[in-house]
């Protein structure tokens, strides 16, 4: 007889996050595949301007966002179904070999726009399995107790990732043009592939967990996470297990039935049905949506014209960006030293109604010393807001269907809140700074407004 040794699952940290190798080396590698996200764009912009015209360059770094958008939600149950650990694993060797594959051959030829398009075309369908797993991984590295500290790491790592992928996107296109950008690009993504095989899952909580009270009401179908009974990594049931997302559970505690066979269509119906039946998760995705639709526009195209508009100039509005940088990294980092914030989702709301009355400001004041000052606020107060919102997602989210709840905070934030950008500029041109930054600044409000309204999500706390 052959005796199946099944390893032991990862037990959460006794310690906090930041000291934990396996959440280090996730870290690392997250950080990696970021700052080679940063590097290729540089690359990708400045190919697409030396080969085509200025609305051809548009149209290629644009075009990636569309299948990102469309297919994000099908990535969220790529995620879960498969496990978020192998999916990222696969969508940056993917990343890597293609913006490989591009650099050697700008090396050897000039094969034009329709090469980067493709490219672009790629990173957007990659990305929409990619982003949902990057989001469902953390629940599987560390205990739902630093889920928080973790949030507040990742903010640092993005922040990180931005300030120094810019310059060496820039130091590669000016050694060797964009071939050479683009190879060291796929070289930083490259490095996160065997770190994050390094990395070790802990095992899947059991369905009915701390979040049960807040989902559909009892007597509903039981939809709850596999339960790892074969040792089959990332959480994902064998063929035939009758413990998956699809198993109806009889309520006199008999063992669970299987029912029909699971499909794509069926896993992200149930996964939207979860949502919609979640009394925090909904009202919390809700307000991602408005803080994300009222944040985008000004704090991108609106402070560029706005600049414009103050005769700040470009310095004047590096300044500016760099001290809402400055304070989204300060949210972060108090985050990941504190590990929780009480009375999280008031405190997210509270700061994303202060972020909004700060966005209204800044169309407003006259120099570049007060718009710095403002600029900074609104970094503080926003990524405040958003790294606590981020941590509530993932610690009211059950596991098994953290790739589909990412997916559908994804599609507002990646998708939807972009297209604002033109109607901002739009706007901007028709009635000014003032009106459109207000505007904005209701919107971003109104989410603050949402949290607040709904008890369940005003009440909702991090776990300690």
């Amino acid at each position: 007889m052959t005796t199946t040794v099944i390893p032991p699952a990862v037990r959460p940290p006794a310690g906090p996050a930041h000291r934990d190798g396996n959440v280090l080396r996730w870290l690392g590698a997250y950080t990696a595949s970021m700052i080679g996200d940063n590097v290729f764009y540089i690359a990708l912009s400045w190919a697409a301007v030396r080969s085509g015209t200025p609305s051809q360059a548009g149209l290629v770094m644009a075009v990636s966002a569309v299948p990102r958008a469309l297919l994000m939600l099908g990535g969220g149950v790529v995620a879960d179904r498969f496990g978020p650990r192998r999916v990222v694993i696969g969508s940056d060797a993917v990343r890597c070999a293609a913006v490989l594959t591009v650099a050697a051959l700008l090396f050897v030829a000039h094969p034009g726009l329709w090469l980067l398009a493709l490219l672009a075309v790629v990173f957007g369908i990659v990305d929409a399995v990619f982003m949902p797993a990057v989001g469902a991984l953390p629940a599987r590295v560390t205990g739902r107790d630093q889920l928080a500290r973790v949030q507040g790491m990742r903010g640092l790592a993005v922040r990180f990732a931005n300030v120094v992928g810019a310059p060496l996107g820039g130091l590669g296109v000016a050694l060797g043009g964009s071939a050479t950008a683009f190879a060291l690009a796929g070289l930083l993504i490259a490095v996160s592939v065997p770190l994050l095989i390094s990395v070790r899952m802990r095992e899947t909580p059991p369905a009915g967990g701390a979040d049960a009270a807040n989902t559909a009401p009892a007597g509903a179908e039981a939809v709850g996470p596999p339960g790892d009974p074969d040792g089959s990594p990332d959480g994902v049931p064998a063929r035939g297990d009758a413990s998956g997302p699809h198993a109806r559970v009889p309520e006199d505690g008999a063992a669970a039935v299987p029912d029909r066979p699971a499909t794509a269509w069926r896993d992200l119906r149930d996964g939207l049905r979860y949502i919609r039946g979640h009394r925090v998760l909904a009202p919390l995705i809700v307000t991602i949506a408005l803080g994300d639709l009222g944040f985008v526009g000004p704090l991108n195209v609106g402070l560029a014209l706005l600049a414009d508009r103050r005769g700040w100039g470009a310095s004047g509005m590096g300044l500016v960006v760099a001290a809402f940088g400055a304070g989204a990294g300060a949210a972060a980092l108090l985050l990941a030293w504190r590990g929780t914030l009480p009375r999280a989702g008031s405190a997210g709301a509270a700061a994303l109604l202060g972020g909004s009355v700060a966005i209204g400001a800044l169309a407003q004041v006259p120099g570049v010393g007060a718009a710095v000052g403002v600029a900074l606020a609104i970094g503080l107060l926003a990524g405040l807001s958003g790294a606590l919102c981020g941590a509530l997602l993932q610690t009211q989210s059950d596991p098994a269907y953290l790739g589909r709840v990412t997916a559908v905070a994804g599609i507002v934030s990646l998708g939807l809140a972009p297209l604002s950008m033109p109607l901002t500029a739009a706007a901007i041109g028709w009635w000014g700074t003032g009106p459109v930054f207000a505007g904005s600044a209701v919107v971003c409000g109104l989410g603050g407004v949402v949290a607040l309204a709904v008890r369940d999500l005003r009440r909702a706390e991090l776990p300690r």
